[in-house]
């Protein structure tokens, strides 16, 4: 009798030879339940902080291969909550992120590098208020069943035109707006 299959073990150490010498792919991500986005800045003098409800995060990334990785955040502007109303509606209008002509900011980043200790950066840009700037993001990562982001970033408010006119005035507002997340991730 002529077999012209082959073995099971030849077929096993074929499979195995092929996954050793595939890419691998970086790991597609969705925001998952428990993630949160938020800014702190002072007015005279005094610290104020506040969150960015309803964002939504993407992400492809594998530590090993960094080539591949991609993060993409979309932040709806007019959900932005300081725990002031007054301050809040302020924020909305058009001397800050007016959202009556800009609903959203966006963050992308395609380059990311390695920085030691578990920590990395997305080199990525921010859309707000119709101004794309280069913002870098630093960043650990936990993996696990539910992979977690803890990130931090400074934004130059001034840079985008927020809070212009009076309030352009960097002793009454500093120009530099600290920004810091903890994205919840699951597979895509």
């Amino acid at each position: 009798m002529n077999h012209r299959f082959a073995s099971p073990a030849a077929v096993a150490t074929a499979l195995a030879a092929m996954l050793a010498t595939a890419p691998v792919l970086a790991a597609d991500y969705v925001q998952a339940p428990g993630s949160t986005l938020a800014f702190a800045s002072k007015y005279d003098g005094e610290v104020f902080a506040g969150t960015f409800p309803g964002f939504t995060t993407t992400l492809s990334f594998d530590p090993d291969d960094l080539s591949g990785a991609r993060l993409d955040v979309v932040i709806p502007l007019a959900g932005a909550r300081s725990g002031n109303d007054e301050r809040d509606s302020t924020l909305q209008g058009a001397d800050f992120f007016d959202v009556a002509r800009f609903a959203q900011a966006h963050y992308s980043a395609t380059t990311f590098r390695a920085l030691g200790d578990g920590r990395y950066a997305a080199d990525g840009t921010l859309e707000l208020r119709g101004v794309s700037k280069p913002v870098t993001l630093t960043f650990t990562w936990a993996p696990g069943a539910q992979p977690v982001l803890t990130g931090k970033a400074t934004v130059k408010r001034l840079d985008f035109g927020v809070g212009g006119g009076d309030w352009a005035d960097t002793g009454t507002i500093p120009n530099e707006t600290a920004v810091s997340t903890r994205v919840v991730f699951k597979a895509k």
